[in-house]
């Protein structure tokens, strides 16, 4: 289903772009064995975050579970802000707003679980996979048609900049 005016309305507000880990960027699935913990992530997501930061909006990552695996992904993809911090979603990104001085009506926040409750109701901007759980679903003003670590956080992105009106210069960009 396309998304509606006021979802498209949301996304040309958006300047900062924050999303959970586990359940997005991945599918949820860690395999661990001898002291190594192992998470697939999607190359498209990834991609696509860069595509964002060319754009000029910033990207981060809160997670409440830290994670080594986590940590050299956002370091590769150089995520503008990671944290990783057991505290309640909603005191993390207030005190990274503060810093940055952004408010809660200029980020997308993309979060599938009951953990990210909080974040979705405050988001200008709140988006879910397709399998997120139900009651993060009902908080989204929009909802996937990809799940987590499948393409939603790519989904997202182009829904934003498509928005914009600045998908079609951030692609011409590789036909030359």
């Amino acid at each position: 289903m396309p998304p509606s005016d006021a979802v498209l309305s949301r996304a040309r507000r958006v300047r900062l772009f924050l999303c959970d880990v586990d359940g997005v960027m991945t599918d949820g699935t860690i395999l661990m064995g001898k002291g190594t913990e192992l998470k697939r992530f999607h190359i498209r997501d990834g991609f696509s975050l860069r595509l964002l930061q060319q754009e000029g909006i910033r990207v981060g990552w809160i997670s409440a579970r830290p994670s080594p695996a986590t940590t050299e992904r956002a370091r590769d993809l150089k995520v503008d802000f990671l944290r990783q911090d057991p505290a309640p979603k909603v005191k993390v990104i207030e005190e990274l707003l503060a810093e940055i001085h952004v408010h809660w009506d200029s980020i997308c926040y993309i979060g599938d679980d009951i953990i990210d409750l909080g974040p979705l109701k405050f988001a200008g901007l709140a988006v879910t996979p397709s399998d997120a759980v139900p009651e993060a679903r009902a908080q989204a003003h929009y909802v996937c048609e990809h799940a987590g670590g499948q393409g939603a956080v790519r989904e997202t992105v182009e829904l934003i900049l498509k928005a914009m009106g600045r998908w079609d210069a951030a692609v011409a960009k590789f036909t030359s």
